[in-house]
């Protein structure tokens, strides 16, 4: 059984890496990536993601233009990253489609944010960096990735090995009473 405070750990040290070596990612580390988002819940088990892993350093020079530019740049580290996934949103099943009309919650969305920090969350135990991404052209990495026009791309993942020191950077983050109540909703001063 994982070590609660290891795990815990993992999860105050993991943060977003703007700053890639140029070395290749081995195929064993992304494929456990892969698995750690594999293994991630869903509604209804509908699973609604595909992973779109981009090596091809052609392609993903590409892909990292349309997460550079527009008319505000933004990500510009992102040439850097040997590694791009693009996260496509996929349809889901029959019961989370209902629970999604019933409750007016947009379960797939959810369930691709949480599949995408389990890998991110993986990588981070593999020695790797990684920046999740919302902000790039969605219509060019669809054509980019033949990803279809019914589907929809919320985020991308940058991956690979990062060049600062792996130290925890101070995050700033709420008190936890701040942050939650027990037994009903209280919100004091923040």
């Amino acid at each position: 059984m994982l070590n609660a405070d290891s795990c815990l750990e993992l999860l105050r040290t993991r943060s977003s890496v703007r700053s890639y070596l140029p070395d290749s990612v081995e195929s064993d580390k992304i494929t456990r990536c892969l698995e750690a988002a594999r293994m991630s819940p869903s509604a209804c088990n509908a699973q609604p993601w595909t992973f779109v892993v981009v090596e091809d350093p052609i392609i993903r020079k590409s892909l990292a233009e349309a997460a550079s530019g527009g008319l505000i740049p933004m990500n510009h580290f992102v040439v850097q990253a040997p590694v791009l996934i693009a996260v496509v949103c996929e349809r889901p099943n029959f019961s989370s489609s209902l629970g999604k009309l019933l409750k007016n919650n947009d379960y797939p969305l959810i369930d691709n944010g949480m599949a995408v920090i389990q890998f991110c969350l993986q990588a981070s135990a593999e020695g790797l960096g990684t920046c999740i991404l919302g902000w790039f052209h969605e219509k060019k990495v669809k054509k980019l990735l033949g990803i279809p026009g019914n589907r929809r791309v919320h985020l991308m993942i940058a991956l690979g090995y990062p060049t600062e020191d792996k130290k925890p950077r101070g995050k700033y983050r709420k008190p936890p009473e701040q942050m939650s109540c027990f037994n009903r909703y209280y919100r004091g001063k923040i």
